[in-house]
């Protein structure tokens, strides 16, 4: 199953394989890059036709407890290993801006970014592990987390499942998936070679400054 082809996603795994990709999507460090928003609306769309692969009803019941389920997944993971959990491989995969961004959501809105963060994508990944090393209390975080996934899951797909029966979004459907799939890739793409330009800038002026003090007297 490819969760990047979600039409052959959503038809070859159907609501098991929906609820382990919004498990997964926070609850274990790779979260980030799958397309939750894409296959949750997809899914609204697909529940909406003649032959659905399942009941919206349903899925607006068993998608968000799984998705509350990775939250959990993620919270304990960042109280175990701690800080350190975002850094290394995982900082430079993301890159340091969704991090800050998440730091800062922490600071302004506490436990409301367990909630809001839930709406951003590879913020809602990050978030339970900050708030699991951050000491955020097991009962608030659950408590939030399943506020925001049941708001967001549940949302997605009822706002897929309504506009899912107009003709111009049933009839452009790959339009639509590529669109929302890009608001994420892109903007880690462009932070992606960001960084690497500046290491490289960084690099040639090391070796420039390495070359005029070794020809120093």
């Amino acid at each position: 199953m490819n969760p990047f082809d979600i039409d052959s996603f959503l038809a070859t795994g159907g609501v098991i394989g929906l609820c382990v990709l919004m498990f997964v999507e926070t609850g274990i460090l790779i979260g980030f890059l799958f397309p939750g928003d894409s296959v949750l609306f997809t899914a609204g769309v697909l529940a909406a036709q003649p032959n659905p692969f399942a009941s919206v009803w349903w899925l607006c019941i068993v998608v968000p407890i799984s998705a509350a389920l990775g939250d959990q997944c993620g919270y304990f993971i960042g109280r175990r290993v701690g800080r350190s959990v975002i850094e290394g491989r995982m900082l430079a995969a993301v890159g340091p801006d969704y991090i800050d961004r998440t730091h800062r959501y922490f600071e302004r809105y506490g436990p409301l970014t367990v909630f809001f963060g839930r709406f951003i994508g590879v913020v809602r990944t990050l978030t339970p592990l900050v708030a699991g090393f951050s000491g955020m209390p097991h009962r608030v975080f659950t408590l939030f987390s399943i506020l925001g996934s049941f708001c967001w899951a549940a949302g997605i797909i009822l706002l897929g499942y309504f506009l899912g029966q107009v003709p111009l979004i049933r009839d452009h459907l790959e339009v639509f998936i590529i669109a929302s799939v890009l608001t994420v890739a892109v903007p880690m793409a462009i932070g992606v070679t960001r960084r690497y330009l500046q290491r490289r800038r960084g690099a040639a002026r090391n070796e420039v400054g390495d070359r005029e003090a070794g020809g120093q007297p």
